[in-house]
């Protein structure tokens, strides 16, 4: 059986994505740094207990995350699959944007997918190799107003990504970013105001917020070996056309 850590794996994307792959017959380490969401998760997904383990991770420190893969490999895995789900960001204008701010956006989204990659990547090249999914935002393709930081630590993670596909091929061991448009998960319903979302609805040309199922399955998809097996270095957006979109119809 198939072993997977998702970070940020007990709400938004990284809950519907744990419970995805437990339904695709993976054992699923789903590693949350907030204990209400992880007591949250227990209970929706107590029926399959026994494939899967609940952790609180702070994903920024490098002693939990290592002990994390260490006990998962030994104890739960050998680990097949790694899903960076965890982050966090803001709609902030530039002159707005803090050091402070930048620095802790950065630090959980780019540092804490690097150590959590790192320290897995680590183990699978013992065990024969294995995907890991980095998650970005179409908000680190293009320049969406409001998003320094955050843009900028997600273009980073694409970067990242395409660096750890070259020098962890050899070690059969794949790598590809999916980058969200919106997405209805309790992060975007805190930040998105009316105004962000007419936004998003007018520019979008599926004219919609994404669901989170709908990024777990393509989470799912460049996970497997069977169907994604020569895919590695990629990013897909997932968006419902936001990137690809030049001028647009007027609605209706």
């Amino acid at each position: 059986m198939r072993t997977a850590i998702v970070t940020g794996g007990a709400s938004g994307i990284g809950l519907a994505t744990t419970r995805l792959l437990l339904e695709e017959g993976w054992r699923v380490v789903a590693a949350d740094r907030n204990p209400a969401a992880l007591d949250d998760a227990r209970g929706k997904l107590s029926a399959a207990a026994d494939q899967l383990r609940l952790v609180e991770l702070d994903v920024t420190s490098e002693e939990a995350v290592d002990t994390l893969v260490a006990d998962t490999a030994s104890s739960f895995g050998p680990i097949g699959g790694v899903v960076n789900s965890a982050g966090f960001g803001r709609d902030i204008p530039f002159f707005d944007t803090t050091p402070d701010l930048f620095r802790q956006i950065h630090e959980v989204n780019v540092i804490g997918a690097f150590l959590v990659s790192r320290a897995a990547a680590l183990a699978m090249r013992e065990t024969g190799g294995g995907a890991i999914v980095n998650i970005a935002s179409v908000s680190g393709m293009i320049g969406n107003i409001g998003r320094t930081a955050y843009g900028a630590s997600k273009g980073a993670v694409i970067a990242m990504t395409k660096v750890m596909a070259v020098e962890l091929a050899p070690h059969a061991i794949r790598v590809n970013t999916v980058a969200p448009g919106p997405i209805e998960t309790p992060l975007v319903a805190a930040v998105h105001t009316p105004e962000i979302r007419e936004g998003w609805h007018r520019t979008v040309p599926m004219r919609r917020y994404g669901m989170p199922d709908e990024i777990a399955s393509t989470i799912s998809f460049l996970l497997d070996d069977r169907r994604a097996s020569y895919v590695t270095g990629q990013t897909l957006a997932v968006d419902g056309g936001f990137v690809a979109s030049g001028l647009l119809a007027p609605e209706g």
